[in-house]
């Protein structure tokens, strides 16, 4: 393209004015850099488009002709330039969520977010760690937030919140008035986990290294809410996150286990692609992520 905005620009604003200076003081530029735009304009294409009346510039024929199209292409420019300051507003943002954090912490913090971004729309789907990290990798999500821990050379990884799984039991259960579990009692009692892949049990396996070889692991479930159930109808021992158990803890239909000497702590993290641009959006969602309060 031969020509420029900002020629256009001077070219229609000295139309309007029919004087160079204040055609100039109009664009905010000095009158020596708007006379010259538009003598560098005319001349790359061997025209004229004013007829010069003293200090008074005039419109001829060719500069009426061109006077329309420039007009109709600044207000296409200007339909250009707003989209592209999209960016700056929200739309759409995929989110990816592992099960503890899908179904007990995001709809939460999408409630907060829509609060304070109206116009925002969030999609979320909840999987395994796993599945939430192959998604983030493929861009078929914008952002993972995930309970276990992931390494990849594609995958920025970076901390969000500190959970604590709790090993948990039936109101019936002979462990339910221990006041504190042994190492021999783990290995004893049977188990109701979460799938290999997942976050929770990542942690879980972590918090009893050296012990997991002789767990009697008896079910393993994609779902918390069906271990919960099946520890309720004293099927085993379960460990889930804290966030999880909250209301059944109250209700009195879980009880929670003491295992001082084993550590329970953890990390939730969020994934994004390195290559992912961080949009307003995005930066705005794991802003309300971090700052969010349950």
């Amino acid at each position: 393209m031969k020509f420029t905005l900002r020629q256009i620009e001077v070219f229609l604003a000295t139309a309007n004015c029919q004087n160079i200076t204040q055609a100039a003081e109009q664009l905010a530029m000095s009158q020596s850099a708007a006379s010259e735009s538009l003598k560098s304009l005319e001349s790359q294409f061997e025209i004229q488009l004013f007829d010069r009346i003293g200090k008074k510039l005039q419109l001829n024929e060719l500069g009426k002709l061109i006077r329309r199209q420039a007009e109709s292409f600044m207000e296409r420019a200007a339909v250009l330039e707003n989209a592209l300051h999209k960016h700056a507003e929200i739309g759409l943002i995929k989110v990816g969520a592992t099960l503890s954090i899908g179904n007990y912490l995001a709809i939460n913090i999408i409630s907060s977010f829509r609060e304070h971004h109206p116009g925002a729309n969030v999609a979320l789907e909840v999987a395994n760690t796993t599945d939430i990290a192959h998604k983030v990798l493929n861009f078929e999500i914008d952002v993972g937030l995930i309970e276990g821990e992931v390494a990849h050379s594609d995958l920025d990884v970076s901390p969000w919140r500190h959970d604590e799984l709790v090993v948990f039991c039936s109101p019936n259960h002979p462990y339910a008035s221990q006041n504190k579990l042994t190492d021999q009692d783990l290995t004893e009692a049977p188990w109701v986990l979460r799938e290999t892949g997942s976050g929770t049990r990542q942690a879980f396996d972590h918090a009893l290294h050296g012990l997991t070889p002789d767990l009697k692991v008896t079910l393993e479930l994609q779902h918390t809410e069906a271990i919960k159930r099946a520890v309720e109808a004293d099927m085993g021992l379960g460990c889930l996150s804290k966030i999880t158990l909250i209301d059944a803890f109250k209700r009195g239909s879980l009880i929670p286990l003491s295992v001082p000497h084993r550590d329970f702590h953890r990390q939730f993290y969020f994934i994004l692609h390195k290559d992912k641009y961080r949009s307003t959006g995005i930066e705005s969602w794991l802003e309300c992520c971090k700052h969010y309060k349950d």
